[in-house]
């Protein structure tokens, strides 16, 4: 039989109230007492379920969501076999509100206050958080694989350019000068592409920065090589600084600002816009670590959207919807901004494109070398 589970209480200053470590999960967490009431609700549970602290505490389940035969199963046979207990599809809610798909783990656990932990996770951020690890995965065997070609490219390709430079020399007809002209000029440009295909795997050099002086240069670039489209910015200043890099943020906001241009570049729009919303993001888990606190970046366009059978490769290597894309822009940003131990998402539909960028606000060198 395992031990039951044991938690403790952060000291808080004096006058507040004591803190418990499970405020800072993610996951929505009651206690109950050996009745069965609610003696607490973390954060996650009040966000989740819509209730405040209050109005769980002293409670019984079939008094907060009515009577649940899978919830009442879960609590006995964890009861019975005196280790924890998953029931993993339920359906729960609170009065006059929406049933949730919810996930359920109860243990035994070993405070005064209470006897039994119930852990609540919503099934869709489940399959989120499973969709986007094994698409991650998958990104990352493709970049290894495009990085081993890459290498192997970058050789034969000086000696091509060095044979058509040596052929240069010998030839006296411009006629044929020309075509080593245009073996010279695509050498050069296969070997750009090698160099950007290896660049993103520098470490990252952190420094303290302000992330909307970053936001209004790349405005700036993006408004000067397309100036018929208005970038518009809607910034929260009261974020703070904090510790990145300087040039790969830059990079990977620039590569994605500049593809949302491209995709609005000759399109039939009246007014086409780029906008770029800065927030505060609360609670959120990035790289299975939570944060109380992280800074969000929307960049939405209002063009004509992801085509559909792209919308799950978009951030994959080489994989473009535009004619004569590299298809590496998207990829090198978001290998960016994992570095940082953040995430990037694509949101699209026809007229409406939103690249979402979640990074944390403490910068934790220990984070960004797991992501890498």
């Amino acid at each position: 039989m395992r031990a039951p589970v044991k938690l403790r209480l952060f000291q808080a200053p004096a006058g507040d109230a004591p803190t418990h470590d499970l405020d800072l999960l993610a996951t929505a967490v009651l206690l109950l007492d050996a009745a069965g009431r609610v003696t607490y609700a973390n954060p996650a549970a009040e966000n989740l379920f819509e209730l405040s602290r209050q109005k769980f505490l002293r409670h019984a389940l079939a008094e907060l969501f009515g009577v649940n035969t899978a919830l009442a199963r879960a609590i006995e046979r964890a009861n019975t076999s005196g280790a924890s207990y998953t029931e993993q599809e339920l359906e729960l809610g609170v009065a006059g509100k929406p049933k949730l798909h919810l996930s359920c783990t109860v243990s035994s656990i070993d405070t005064p206050e209470a006897a039994w932990l119930l852990e609540f996770r919503h099934i869709d951020q489940q399959l989120k958080i499973a969709r986007e690890e094994r698409l991650n995965e998958q990104q990352q065997a493709n970049r290894e694989l495009i990085r081993s070609l890459a290498h192997e490219i970058k050789n034969p390709l000086g000696g091509i350019r060095g044979a058509a430079q040596l052929l240069e020399r010998e030839l006296d007809r411009p006629q044929l000068v020309e075509y080593t002209q245009v073996i010279i000029g695509e050498a050069d440009r296969l070997r750009a592409l090698v160099n950007r295909l290896l660049a993103p795997h520098r470490a990252p050099s952190y420094r303290r920065i302000n992330i909307h002086e970053i936001l209004v240069r790349v405005k700036g670039v993006v408004q000067a090589e397309f100036p018929a489209i208005p970038v518009v910015c809607d910034f929260d200043t009261s974020l703070p600084e904090f510790d990145a890099d300087h040039e790969q943020l830059t990079q990977a906001a620039l590569n994605v600002v500049r593809n949302a241009a491209q995709a609005l570049t000759g399109q039939p729009i009246t007014a086409p816009e780029i906008r770029i919303v800065t927030r505060v993001a609360r609670g959120v888990t990035l790289a299975r670590r939570h944060h109380r606190l992280a800074l969000a970046i929307a960049i939405e366009d209002n063009g004509p959207g992801v085509p559909e059978a792209l919308r799950d490769r978009i951030f994959f290597p080489l994989v473009s919807g535009r004619e004569g894309g590299s298809g590496l822009g998207l990829t090198i940003a978001q290998t960016f901004i994992t570095q940082h131990g953040g995430t990037i998402a694509c949101d699209s539909g026809r007229g409406r494109t939103i690249f979402t960028i979640l990074l944390p606000m403490s910068s934790e060198r220990a984070l960004t070398e797991t992501a890498r």
